[in-house]
C-alpha cells in the first residue's frame, strides 16, 4: 500500500529544465541569475520591496535578529505554539525567549502579548510572530501593539507563504519577514528560505553577513564575523519553478481542507483550525482537534495503513530546552497539543486517495 505523506514535495515539471540551465552556465554556487530571479519572484508575489534568498528560514530569523541589534541579555517575545526553528535563533544571539500563548485563532494572543510586555522587568526588543499552519495571526492588533510599545516585529511566515490578511501578504506586516522552502512546505527548494523587508539597508546588511561578512577588497578582509547562509543558484532554480505554481498549490491545499471538513462533519467533537475574519490562509496542513477521542490512537491507526500524521506542535514553554524560561500562558496551546493532529495534505494526491485517511478516522470515532 503506497504511503501517504504529510506534505511531500510536489514538483511543477519545470525544475529540471531550469537546473539544466544552471549547469550549462556553470553558476552552481550562491550566485547566479536564478538567485536574482527567485528573489524577484518573491518580491512580485508578496509586494515586499527587498528580498534575500538564504539557506533556510532559520537563517533568515537569525539574520533578522542580528541586523536589528538583538544580543546577549535582550528579551525576545515569541509564539509558544510553534516549531523550534522559530525560536532557536534567539539562543544563537544569546538573547532570552519569552513565550506567549495562543488564543482561539490558535495563533499568538494579543491580550497575553500586551500583558507580557507590561509585566516583564525589562522592555523586550522584538517579537517573533509565527503564522501557524499557514493561517495568519491577528495582525492588526499585534502590529498596533508592537508600534505602540516600540518593539520590532519579525514575522515567521515559514508556513504561510501566499496567505493574506486583508489584501496584504503574510510576512510583509512587520519590520522583517521570513519564508521557508524546506522539503515539507507548500513550495520547496529542498532546503531554503527568504528574508524580506521594506528597509533596504537591513537587507543589504543581512546579505553582507550571509556571505561571511567579506569587506569590499580584492583580498579577503573581515571586520566582523558572518555566516555561510546564501542560497545556491541550483536551489534557486527549483524555487523559480515552484513559485510559478504557488496559486495552484494554495488552491489545492484549501480544497483538501474543505474535503476533510466535509467528510468528517459527522464526527462529534471535531474542530478544525479557524480562519480569522479578513484573512485567507494557504491551509498548508489541515489541522484539527478531537474532543472525545485520543489523537495518539488515531495517529497509530493511520500509521497502521501507511498514512503519515502527527500531533500538533508541542509548545515551546513545555520543551526541556526552555525549562525556566519566562512564559505567559493560559493553557490554550497545551490543550491544542493534547487534543490535536495534523492530517496529510499532499497536493499531488486525489480526494479518492485521501479517503483512506477519512475511513480510518471515521472508524476510530464511531
Amino acid at each position: 500500500m503506497q504511503r501517504i505523506f504529510l506534505s511531500p514535495p510536489h514538483m511543477s515539471g519545470k525544475e529540471q529544465e531550469y537546473i539544466a540551465e544552471v549547469f550549462k552556465s556553470n553558476y552552481i554556487a550562491p550566485l547566479g541569475a536564478f538567485v536574482n530571479q527567485f528573489e524577484a519572484s518573491i518580491k512580485a508575489h508578496t509586494g515586499a520591496s527587498h528580498a534575500l534568498a538564504l539557506s533556510s528560514g532559520t537563517a533568515g530569523l537569525h539574520l533578522a535578529l542580528r541586523v536589528l541589534g538583538i544580543g546577549k541579555g535582550d528579551l525576545v517575545l515569541a509564539s509558544t505554539f510553534t516549531f523550534i526553528g522559530s525560536v532557536n535563533a534567539i539562543l544563537y544571539q544569546g538573547a532570552e525567549p519569552v513565550f506567549i500563548d495562543s488564543d482561539e485563532s490558535w495563533n499568538l494572543s494579543p491580550t497575553l502579548l500586551k500583558q507580557a510586555i507590561h509585566a516583564l522587568p525589562q522592555k523586550p526588543k522584538a517579537l517573533i510572530l509565527t503564522h501557524l499552519y499557514g493561517q495568519v495571526a491577528k495582525l492588526d492588533e499585534i502590529v498596533a501593539i508592537c508600534k505602540e510599545e516600540g518593539i520590532y516585529l519579525i514575522e515567521d511566515a515559514a508556513e504561510s507563504l501566499g496567505a493574506t490578511y486583508g489584501d496584504q501578504q503574510s510576512g510583509t506586516f512587520g519590520d522583517m519577514g521570513v519564508y521557508s522552502f524546506n522539503g515539507n512546505k507548500i513550495l520547496t527548494t529542498s532546503g531554503g528560505g527568504v528574508l524580506v523587508s521594506e528597509n533596504e539597508a537591513w537587507i543589504e546588511k543581512a546579505k553582507f553577513l550571509s556571505t561571511q561578512a567579506k569587506e569590499p577588497f580584492l583580498h579577503y578582509e573581515h571586520k566582523e564575523y558572518g555566516y555561510n547562509y546564501r542560497m545556491s543558484n541550483v536551489l534557486a532554480a527549483i524555487g523559480v519553478a515552484q513559485m510559478e505554481v504557488l496559486a495552484e498549490r494554495i488552491k489545492r491545499k484549501r480544497e483538501i481542507f474543505d474535503f476533510y471538513r466535509t467528510q468528517l462533519s459527522g464526527v462529534n467533537g471535531v474542530s478544525f483550525m479557524p480562519e480569522i475574519k479578513g484573512s485567507r490562509g494557504n491551509r498548508w496542513l489541515t489541522t484539527l482537534t478531537f474532543e472525545h477521542q485520543d489523537p495518539r490512537k488515531i495517529i497509530e491507526a493511520l500509521e497502521s495503513v501507511n498514512v503519515e500524521s502527527r500531533p500538533l506542535w508541542k509548545p515551546m514553554h513545555l520543551q526541556p530546552l526552555f525549562k525556566g524560561a519566562e512564559a505567559f500562558v493560559d493553557g490554550y496551546s497545551e490543550e491544542l497539543y493534547a487534543r490535536g493532529i495534523c492530517l496529510p495534505s499532499p497536493t499531488a494526491s486525489s480526494n479518492e486517495e485521501l479517503l483512506r485517511v477519512v475511513e480510518v478516522i471515521n472508524d476510530q470515532c464511531s
